[in-house]
This record gives structure tokens, sequence and C-alpha cells, in this order.
């Protein structure tokens, strides 16, 4: 390919201070660093089922709780993907994924479609995972999905550890990226939509 799927952002609040990089094509390499712990566990699952190398760093309110430097994250690498994607010209477009972990299983579908849209379906049989409130998964899945303009449909079909639930989603969620990201030979240089354009 000849133009590198690539991008670095950088997103400071009065909350947060976050920086992003990321390669769209590459082999799952990652640095995480976001102060929460179970965040970068969950992180390290989009890089390596996705293959995308990721890097990134937050320093956030944490004092207070990790809702903001979660959802931001999510913010700041929905803008890195928007930005690594570029047209989409030649991409698959759509994404689906199964993963099992145990007994939990999830299904994860995605459309670059441009417009942004989320379906999450996560009955988390417990309130927190250690000392990650559960609640904060789908911020994070909003924050992405409304800057990274996709359709996302997210469902844990079935689950009793929490741990186990929330880690099928997030590796469902890398294996349907990497799906949709992908270049398809039989489409090179062409938009996947009847419209010219996402």
């Amino acid at each position: 390919m000849s133009t590198p799927r690539t991008a670095e952002v950088t997103r400071n609040t009065n909350e947060t201070q976050i920086s992003v990089a990321i390669n769209l094509d590459g082999t799952g390499r990652q640095i995480l660093d976001t102060g929460v712990p179970f965040l970068d566990h969950m992180l390290d699952q989009i890089a390596r089922h996705g293959l995308i190398d990721l890097e990134i760093h937050a320093k956030g309110d944490l004092h207070i709780d990790a809702h903001h430097t979660v959802e931001d994250v999510g913010i700041t690498l929905g803008q890195a993907f928007a930005k690594a994607i570029g047209d989409k010209k030649g991409i698959r477009r759509y994404g689906h994924a199964y993963v099992p972990l145990d007994e939990a299983l999830s299904r994860v579908v995605i459309d670059f479609s441009g417009r942004p849209g989320l379906e999450f379906h996560v009955p988390f049989t417990r309130s927190m995972i250690g000392a990650f409130d559960v609640d904060l998964t789908s911020e994070f899945f909003h924050g992405f999905v409304n800057h990274a303009l996709v359709t996302l449909h997210v469902d844990n079909l079935r689950g009793v550890n929490a741990h186990h639930q929330c880690e099928t989603v997030f590796k469902a969620f890398g294996r349907a990226l990497r799906m949709a990201i992908e270049l398809d030979p039989r489409a090179a240089g062409t938009i996947p939509s009847t419209k010219g354009s996402l």
C-alpha cells in the first residue's frame, strides 16, 4: 500500500491529557499507560487481535474516579481511527467477530459508515472488576463510536464471570476492527458505498 495508515492525536482538557498513536497496518505492538490497569489490559486486546500498533498515554483525574480517563481514551482513540483511515477507499468497511473465553461469548459487529451509533448489550454479572467500574465499558465505546463515526453493535451472548464478559467484548472488537479496516484487493481505490462517500 502506498500511504501509511497512521495517526497521532493529542487531546488535552481540564480533566485529562491523552496522546494516541496508531498504525492500522501493524503487528499488534503496544505501549499502554493510562493509569487504569484494567483499561490497559483491554486496550492490549484491541491491539493484539486487531493487529493494530497502538501507543496510548493518559493522565487523568483518577483521584476522583476513572470515568473521565476511560471515556476520553475512547474519544481520542476514535479520533485517531478517523484520521488514520482517511477516505476509506478500498477497505472492507464491515467487520464482525464472535469470541469465547471459557463460559463467556460475545459478538461485535462494526460498520465504518460515517454515522455514529452504538447498541451495547452486556449484562455484566457484577458491578466491579477489581477496581474497574463495568459501567465505564459502555462509556469507552460511546466515546469511540462518536469520534470514529462508526456503527457498532456489542452483544455479550452469555457469561458468568464479568472479567470474561468484558474481555470477550474487547477481543471481538479487535477482531471486528481488523476485518473492517482490511484493504480488499478486489475493491482497490473504491469507496465501499453506493453513495460514493462514507
